[in-house]
């Protein structure tokens, strides 16, 4: 079972929070079991050390109230006038206070020795206890020998109260500086609780370092660990899109996993194979654009070599037209000498006959030639509808590619910041469809231009044509007339009228072919402005299929 990034990294904080909590517990236990310790030891010191204070002050109390008696009892012996006190109650209630309170000392050093925290601890405990011992051994004697010279001193045996009294002081001194043992046993008691303390205090510190040391450990495994699962696969991804950034798309990434880094490796594949797909796709389309373009400006060549051609043509028949209007006004001005040169007008009339012959394979020729440059327009015109079409090809490519960007720069930011190599990408993409799609309006409008160029140039051709076939039905006619002409002149010179209208007709058809013949000219030249028009836009078509294949070789599959 394959887990998220987003979850490998939550366990891995989550491990190193466990354990630094635990650490702050671990501290806190540490840190409470020292103070806890401490309190036992001082409370126990204390608790021995009040009790050795009132125990010396007690003994103290016990020789002094035993010399005030001694006192007052020799002062009574020699006469002297003293208070009478009775000392002896007063001082068993302190010499049995003072037993109850030495009991009471080897009681609690007894317990306190078997609580101790540790083996110097309790050695120091058995030492207070040996010294407790010895000062209560010291004090029973002094004790009986001090209750039995206070039983004398109220007999009034001054004898024996100062035959004792030497030996007591000393017992006396002994016993106080028994008890200040004990405090000096106390003092070195004391003094090992608190190296104890110490110790453990050192302990918990050494303790609490090492669980630091094993927690940074821990956060250090963490790390490696997230870097293998997490950065590595991120900078194999980051290399690939940069890659892809620069048209490489033959390459693809490993994607196994089934976490965010496999999921983004699977749709960089994706996208790299959409690209890699509409690169062959635009370069196909480029490289038939690129042809189209090709023959367009080819037969546009060819068309307006034609309209050359053609205009040549009409200014030939327009200069023969000419001639005839001429010969015709020559003829009307030489109607009255018809008559006296029958003859020449009949041989004027022949050559008329050959002029309007002439005008009418003139015009014959005409009529071929605009059909031929009506029948390059219509293929002209289908070759710019396979063009649009082609546009229209190019035009979805584009709309594709930018539905691609926009799903690239949607998972770029589903990446968030390890997507940003690929917006970069996805940036590219979404550039050079905006190229395309504008490059194929420019060129749809290019084609809608050249529709309209030649739409006119077949409506213009086809008037041409009409004209050019009206032109050769009158040069026929005339040729008719000038033949009857010929016929008759040799008939008659009453006819001549009828020659002459004749001659008028023909001069009127003759103005009706120049004005033709100026129309077809104008056609030509508009035709010729047209061509021109389509090899620019060809021109311009090729341009653009070049940059197209440019723009296409940038990715390499």
């Amino acid at each position: 079972m394959s887990i998220s990034i987003g979850k490998r990294i939550l366990l891995g904080f989550g491990a190193i929070t466990t354990v630094l909590v635990a650490l702050g517990l671990y501290a806190i236990g540490q840190i409470g079991s020292v103070r806890d310790t401490t309190d036992n030891i001082v409370a126990r010191d204390l608790t021995v050390l009040r009790q050795l204070d009132v125990l010396g002050n007690q003994a103290r109390d016990l020789g002094i109230m035993r010399r005030n008696a001694v006192i007052a009892t020799l002062l009574k012996a020699q006469g002297q006038p003293v208070r009478n006190e009775d000392f002896l109650p007063a001082w068993r209630r302190i010499a049995a206070s003072t037993d109850a309170l030495f009991a009471d000392l080897i009681r609690e050093t007894t317990e306190y020795r078997n609580l101790a925290i540790s083996g110097d601890r309790r050695a120091a405990w058995d030492r207070l206890l040996i010294v407790v011992n010895q000062a209560v051994e010291t004090y029973r004697p002094y004790r009986d020998a001090s209750d039995a010279q206070l039983v004398a001193s109220v007999a009034g045996d001054v004898s024996t109260v100062e035959a004792r009294n030497a030996d007591i002081g000393r017992a006396y001194e002994a016993t106080v500086a028994a008890i200040e043992r004990t405090r000096s046993a106390l003092d070195e008691t004391i003094g090992v609780g608190q190296r104890g303390i110490g110790d453990i205090h050192e302990r918990s510190r050494f303790s609490i370092m090492l669980t630091l040391a094993a927690s940074v450990l821990l956060a250090v495994l963490v790390t490696i660990l997230i870097s293998r699962a997490v950065v590595r696969p991120l900078e194999g991804v980051m290399a690939f899109a940069e890659r892809v950034g620069s048209g490489d798309l033959s390459g693809k990434l490993d994607a196994r996993g089934g976490d965010e880094i496999g999921r983004l490796a699977r749709a960089l594949n994706g996208m790299v194979e959409g690209l890699a797909d509409l690169a062959r796709t635009n370069r196909s389309a480029t490289a038939d654009l690129n042809a189209a373009a090709a023959e367009i400006r080819a037969s546009a060549q060819e068309q307006a070599a034609s309209v050359e051609e053609q205009f040549a043509a009409v200014q030939e028949t327009a200069a023969t037209v000419d001639e005839i209007t001429h010969s015709g006004a020559q003829i009307n001005k030489r109607a009255g000498d018809v008559i006296a040169a029958a003859q020449a007008t009949a041989q004027t009339s022949k050559q008329g006959l050959r002029a309007v012959a002439d005008t009418a394979r003139a015009m014959e020729a005409i009529r071929e030639q605009a059909e031929a440059v009506a029948g390059n327009i219509v293929a002209l015109s289908e070759k710019t509808q396979a063009i649009g079409d082609i546009i229209t090809t190019v035009n979805d490519i584009s709309e594709r590619t930018h539905l691609l960007a926009l799903n690239a720069a949607i998972e770029a930011a589903a990446a968030g910041d390890d997507g940003r190599s690929f917006a970069v990408v996805a940036s590219e993409m979404k550039l050079l469809a905006d190229q395309a799609k504008g490059a194929t309006t420019q060129v749809r409008a290019i084609l809608s231009e050249i529709q309209r160029g030649i739409n006119t140039s077949v409506m213009l051709t086809e008037e041409a044509v009409k004209r050019a076939a009206a032109g050769k039905s009158r040069s026929d006619t005339t040729q008719r007339t000038i033949e009857e002409i010929t016929a008759r002149v040799e008939e008659s010179v009453q006819t001549f009228q009828q020659i002459v209208a004749s001659t008028n007709q023909q001069q009127l058809g003759i103005e009706q072919v120049m004005g033709a013949l100026q129309n077809i000219r104008q056609a030509s030249q508009q035709t010729a402005a047209g061509t021109r028009e389509v090899e620019s836009a060809s021109a311009n078509l090729t341009q653009l299929a070049q940059a197209l294949m440019t723009l296409a070789e940038r990715y390499r599959h």
